[in-house]
């Protein structure tokens, strides 16, 4: 096969998975709250198309509102970040693109995974206003009565909600991303795909399995999937720091949701399965086998579940983190 065959070859594998995962991505949103939560709670529920697919359209149809920010324009463009950081991340693990060295380490999925969950703390931050409309008095919930204290904003609960969940709620699945990078002693996801095409899969080992369990559980902590919704909790800043988003902003947001969906499941096919996305390679479907089956866990589990306030959710947090450490023991071993 000649050079320009194979770069042919190359960008056409690249453009097709991406192409295929946002198409798949669409839907999972609606499979997930079709499917699972209307089923359980015995209601039809909605459209399958209409979470995922339809909700974005309508509302890059709908007018485009400037929120009282001291920054509007990152304030609406944080969104969209967010889909960038979650892109890039599959991007960078598919086959063609290990050329591209540091950036297709496990660190890199790291540190694009941390800006999506940074963007929350900016969101709410940002945010002077409530539902993007001036108030005829101070909106403030500390600090009015009392001019020398230090004011707060009723959407500043919500960045603070967001700086809880990153320093400790997502340590369960930063931990458990390491465990196939202690079995194969390698940082790149390469050398981890080669060390399970030698060896077999991560996943068939003690280590894999729990590893699998803190991916899981990790993973619907990243989501804010009930019963780890603590970001959008509708008991004081009602939907946290995405409450003020409309227009094309909020199409963003939901499109976000439904590919982070894909992309986590595509990241545990390719670390504890050896089976990196590849619209050209047949195993391709059990990425997105994988893909569908997550929602349906992930709501199943949801469905069943109390709501966490922070006493249930910070016990869970350090059980499940205690089993990703054993996991990377294990892997040791």
């Amino acid at each position: 096969m000649s050079v320009s065959t194979t770069i042919i070859t190359s960008v056409l594998a690249v453009i097709g998975t991406l192409i295929v995962a946002f198409f798949v991505s669409l839907w999972l949103p609606g499979i997930e709250r079709k499917f699972v939560h209307a089923r359980i709670q015995q209601r039809v529920g909605p459209p399958l198309s209409s979470p995922g697919f339809m909700a974005p359209i309508k509302f890059f149809f709908k007018e485009t509102i400037i929120p009282n920010s001291p920054m509007p324009r990152l304030y609406n463009a944080l969104p969209l970040i967010g889909l960038l950081s979650i892109f890039l991340i599959l991007l960078f693990t598919i086959p063609q693109m290990y050329f591209l060295g540091a950036l297709t380490t496990v660190i890199a999925i790291v540190g694009l995974l941390k800006i999506e969950e940074v963007i929350y703390m900016f969101m709410g931050v940002l945010s002077r206003s409530v539902l993007s409309m001036g108030m005829p008095f101070p909106d403030v919930v500390k600090g009015a009565k009392h001019p020398n204290a230090k004011r707060s904003f009723l959407e500043e609960l919500s960045s603070l909600r967001a700086f809880r969940l990153i320093a400790f709620g997502s340590f369960p699945i930063y931990i458990t991303l390491f465990i196939p990078v202690a079995m194969a002693k390698s940082l790149y996801l390469s050398e981890i795909v080669a060390y399970q095409q030698i060896n077999g899969p991560i996943l068939f080992t003690i280590a894999g399995i729990l590893g699998t369990i803190v991916f899981f559980m990790g993973s619907m902590i990243l989501l804010n999937e009930y019963p780890f919704a603590i970001l959008k909790t509708k008991a004081d800043v009602i939907e946290g720091p995405l409450m003020e988003y409309a227009a094309k902003s909020r199409a963003y947001i939901y499109i976000t949701r439904g590919f982070l969906i894909f992309v986590l499941a595509s990241l545990y096919v390719t670390l504890f399965l050896g089976i990196p996305p590849n619209i050209l390679d047949p195993f391709f479907l059990v990425t997105v086998g994988t893909a569908i089956i997550f929602p349906i866990l992930m709501a199943i589990l949801s469905a069943f579940s109390p709501i966490f306030t922070f006493k249930q959710f910070y016990p869970v947090v350090a059980g499940t983190s205690i089993i990703g450490i054993l996991g990377i023991i294990a892997a040791f071993i």
